[in-house]
């Protein structure tokens, strides 16, 4: 992955991602958000992953909360 700097990062992680943000590949919840320039990109875990060596090399920040998926839930 290319290198992408603190800033940008902290910059994503301030905005969490919601049950309401949807992969723009398949329309499942999105776990992973994309910053390319003012750009953004959500995807779904899958499809995050999917096209992460591609999109490493033009991101400018990445924000993946796909960790969350493997939480356990109390009920």
């Amino acid at each position: 992955m290319s290198q992408i700097t603190a800033e940008a990062t902290a910059v994503d992680d301030k905005r969490p991602l919601t049950a309401l943000d949807r992969c723009d590949s398949c329309g499942a919840q999105a776990y992973i958000r994309v910053m390319i320039g003012e750009s953004e990109l959500l995807f779904c875990a899958h499809h995050g992953r999917r096209h992460q060596e591609k999109l490493a090399q033009v991101a400018t920040g990445w924000h993946d909360e796909s960790a969350r998926l493997a939480e356990s839930h109390n009920v």
